[in-house]
């Protein structure tokens, strides 16, 4: 394997290793669901992105091929998380979860309460 490709390899591991640290120093200091969501969902998607996309290109340079199951995790990764974190948030408005006083735009949280079911209040 040549220098440059285990530099290229490298600096992609260490980054999604960095942003997947990032994203879980956000889930355990940011002060609500919906904020807390966020930093995960993102971190996730590109921290896991970048250890795959480093994946790809060792296994592609050492078995002279392309690996189809990384493409085919990358793929499942960028299509299941915004779902998931969708159905998330979707859950907390439906719960009704409560945000801290400080969070910016609470007036659009208010007005999706009140389009789940107007008859509640």
């Amino acid at each position: 394997m040549t220098s440059l490709l285990e530099i290229v390899v490298s600096i992609l591991l260490v980054l999604g290793a960095v942003v997947m640290l990032i994203g879980s120093i956000g889930l355990a200091k940011l002060p609500d669901f919906f904020t807390r969501l966020h930093a995960p969902t993102k971190a996730s998607t590109l921290g896991v992105g970048c250890i795959l996309i480093a994946s790809m290109v060792y296994f592609s340079f050492e078995l002279g091929r392309v690996n189809l199951k990384e493409i085919l995790i990358t793929m499942f990764l960028l299509i299941t998380a915004p779902i998931a974190a969708h159905m998330l948030a979707k859950a907390g408005l439906h719960y009704k979860v409560k945000l801290k006083d400080n969070t910016h735009k609470q007036h659009l949280t208010n007005k999706a309460y009140l389009h789940q079911n107007p008859n509640d209040e």
